[in-house]
């Protein structure tokens, strides 16, 4: 008697499954640590931005209106997900606001915002 060799359907079948199951539960997961790190890196952009602002206070007694004027060019790969915005405000003392708006896949993330005082804000709850 010749005995046949491999997998039956029934045991293919519960590996599909079990891999299926897996993969259900690690995709959410590792979307979510994307959309983490995609703020990380917009935050390390505004941050700079930042700092560089007051350097630029010191030169010509106003604050930038734009990432350009400062320098700053930020990465395709955080300009793909967020837009950034520099809103200065002349009252004494002068203030700025810099902004970093979703978009893309990473809009459900929410705006993140730094502002003269280093007071970082966002739309939900998030630890800068």
């Amino acid at each position: 008697m010749h005995r046949s060799r491999g997998f039956t359907i029934v045991e293919i079948l519960i590996a599909v499954a079990i891999i299926g199951i897996l993969a259900a539960i690690a995709l959410p997961s590792y979307q979510k640590q994307i959309q983490k790190s995609n703020r990380a890196a917009a935050q390390a952009v505004m941050l700079d931005a930042a700092n560089k602002q007051q350097i630029y206070l010191s030169q010509a007694r106003t604050y930038a209106s734009s990432l350009a004027e400062l320098g700053i060019t930020p990465s395709a790969d955080v300009t793909k997900f967020y837009d950034f915005t520099v809103t200065p405000a002349a009252g004494p003392p002068p203030t700025f606001t810099i902004r970093a708006t979703p978009k893309a896949s990473q809009a459900v993330d929410g705006w993140i915002e730094v502002d003269s005082n280093q007071v970082k804000t966002s739309e939900f709850t998030y630890k800068w």
